[in-house]
């Protein structure tokens, strides 16, 4: 990936005013009802499409969609709606423990703390970080792939590992921005600002970006 410099404090605020005017109210692909099934959704979501798993979570929520009726429905059961993931039989332990560790210590209810999440089973940093942010209105930053990428690749947040990238974007994003930061960059890198053929052409924010390489329009 080629570095970019980084990019000025002006130019991330300017950012995020294009981004929201494009998109004002940002918000997860995943399909969720709860914090529960958002939970549950971004557990599944690791190396896989957010299609995918809403495509999965459709027959398996149906089936059940509370730690009860999770644990009720068992590894296999749940193993068998979410068999088109990849990963699916650890994945379908993980949802299986996670459900049983909800009910056995937070009386069925996902906790709004970030300790309590990543001790349950598949939750690592990222993933507590959407369920902060999507089920809580925690103002945290998930950063995947595409954040990632995108962070990089502007100069908004350079860093050589996940964790320096959100450190980066929590330091250096405004305020105001940080509660819909992740979606509006996630969404960004996977539709515009994309890994292999990035759309510079009609990108919203091509003009603070600090990448060097702007790809032309394609044809």
């Amino acid at each position: 990936m080629a570095r970019s410099r980084k990019m000025k404090l002006a130019h991330i605020e300017d950012c995020f005013e294009r981004l929201a005017a494009v998109l004002p109210e940002p918000k997860t692909e995943l399909d969720y009802r709860d914090p529960y099934t958002l939970l549950v959704a971004v557990v599944l979501s690791a190396q896989a499409t957010d299609v995918g798993v809403n495509r999965a979570t459709k027959g398996l929520y149906a089936a059940a969609d509370t730690p009860q009726a999770m644990v009720g429905l068992g590894v296999d059961g749940i193993a068998h709606h979410i068999r088109t993931i990849g990963l699916f039989n650890t994945k379908a332990k993980n949802v299986h423990r996670l459900s049983e560790i909800l009910l056995e210590s937070h009386g069925g209810v996902v906790p709004d703390d970030r300790a309590a999440l990543e001790a349950l089973p598949g939750v690592g940093r990222k993933t507590a970080n959407v369920v902060l942010n999507e089920a809580f209105g925690h103002p945290t930053i998930a950063v995947d792939t595409h954040i990632f990428r995108v962070g990089n690749r502007t100069g908004m947040a350079p860093g050589k590992t996940p964790d320096a990238v959100e450190a980066e974007l929590v330091r250096r994003v405004p305020d105001a921005w940080k509660k819909g930061a992740h979606h509006w960059l996630i969404l960004h890198g996977r539709y515009v600002c994309k890994a292999r053929k990035p759309e510079c052409w009609r990108c919203t924010i091509a003009e603070f970006c600090n990448y060097r390489d702007k790809a032309p329009p394609a044809g």
